[in-house]
């Protein structure tokens, strides 16, 4: 049970990390031009004639 001292706390931490690095990419435009990405996947710039 003494385990719980130290899992909780990790946990809760990991979770607002996870929760801030969101928030930051969502505050940083990530998630603008979804379907731009989707897009530009498709297009075959690399090839040259």
């Amino acid at each position: 049970m003494e385990v719980l001292l130290y899992l909780i706390p990790m946990a809760l931490l990991l979770g607002l990390s996870g929760l801030a690095a969101f928030l930051w990419s969502l505050k940083n435009g990530q998630y603008d031009d979804v379907k731009g990405a989707a897009l530009r996947v498709l297009t075959d710039d690399d090839i040259r004639p």
